[in-house]
């Protein structure tokens, strides 16, 4: 198996921080980032006295320079471990979650930061709950749990239910999925997360979004619910599937862009230099 992908993300605002990290922090304290002077009977640290403000003073006062030091933050992964994430034409899409889950890992403990999962299927997934930790080697640990476990149909109720372990907490969280599960309380569940910075990962297979090129018999089965059906693959069946797809694709779209929010897209592998490309856009 090849090594995982780093990859760097950037957040477009400030976190609150509890320990000094990489990220731009709210806190008062060591840093590079000048804010304003403070009297030093306000702020005794004669360390960061600075005399050239202090005589320009009109009051006469002792001034330090206060700067905001940077932070860390806590990122979660949410991952659907439902049955439509086993399928796959070349790798399962549970496989590919895996993936991301390993790469998140090794490149949030190169800057500091603590990294945990959650996941769902029909309910909360608790065995396979990690809390957020800075332990090395918690990525292959993650990884090989997600490529090894089984799932029933997914619910956007389990979903919300596993979300509210999160709420109002702030952070990164990657909400991993195909989203082949009805969105009519997707938005509840974007709202229990508005604390944090929240990343769609919507994992799909060129098999699901690209109809068969050649005419004829398909046998198809709903990886949800295991229904069976046989489909004639005509011009009429091809776009009818292409119109599916990219309806369900605004339908994403429009729910994250009512947030603010915009989702990444992965089809077979996850790329992590495409990823580090969409936080320097979101950035910018």
């Amino acid at each position: 198996m090849s090594s995982p992908q780093e990859f760097h993300y950037r957040l477009p605002r400030r976190f609150q921080g509890r320990r000094p990290g990489f990220h731009p922090g709210l806190e008062f304290g060591a840093g590079q980032e000048f804010v304003a002077h403070k009297s030093l009977y306000d702020w005794p640290d004669p360390r960061r006295l600075d005399l050239r403000a202090s005589l320009q003073d009109v009051r006469r006062d002792w001034l330090v320079r206060v700067h905001r030091q940077r932070a860390s933050i806590v990122i979660h992964a949410v991952v659907d471990v439902s049955a439509s994430m086993q399928f796959g034409s070349t790798i399962p899409k549970l496989h590919v979650a895996a993936e991301f889950v390993e790469s998140l890992a090794q490149s949030a403990q190169r800057i500091g930061d603590a990294v945990g999962m959650l996941a769902f299927d029909g309910i909360e997934r608790t065995d396979l709950f990690f809390p957020a930790s800075l332990r090395r080697g918690v990525g292959p640990v993650m990884a090989n749990r997600l490529r090894a476990c089984t799932g029933g149909p997914g619910s956007p109720a389990a979903l919300e239910a596993t979300a509210m372990r999160l709420s109002g907490r702030p952070g990164i969280i990657f909400l991993i999925s195909d989203f082949h599960w009805p969105l009519d309380r997707l938005s509840a569940t974007l709202d229990m997360l508005s604390q944090a910075y929240v990343v769609p990962l919507v994992i799909w297979d060129r098999v699901e979004i690209q109809p068969p090129a050649q005419s004829g018999p398909l046998q198809v089965r709903d990886a949800e619910s295991a229904a069976q059906r046989t489909l004639w693959v005509r011009a009429g069946l091809r776009n009818a599937w292409r119109r599916a797809v990219a309806a369900r694709r605004e339908a994403l779209n429009g729910i994250f862009r009512s947030r603010d929010i915009r989702p990444f897209y992965i089809e077979e592998r996850f790329d992590g230099e495409a990823l580090s490309q969409y936080f320097l856009e979101a950035h910018a």
